[in-house]
């Protein structure tokens, strides 16, 4: 992530964003939606960040449907 004002990530933490998604969507929509094991068994904030955070594919996957989601 770039510290660049222009990135829409500026500021946000990757916990930040996992949250606001959980709490929108649920843990079963966002798995539907990002079909990662972390988000379809067992699913917690924690592991799911310790894998995102690993794992830049799955992370780019998240980071685009919190901005499909909550762009304006």
């Amino acid at each position: 992530m770039n510290n660049n004002p222009n990135n829409p990530f500026h500021g946000l933490k990757l916990e930040t964003i996992l949250v606001k998604l959980v709490e929108f969507y649920g843990w079963n929509e966002l798995g539907n939606k990002i079909n990662i094991r972390c988000f379809n068994f067992d699913p917690s904030i924690s592991s799911s960040l310790k894998f995102l955070r690993k794992t830049s594919w799955a992370r780019e996957k998240v980071e685009k449907l919190y901005l499909n989601t909550f762009s304006n």
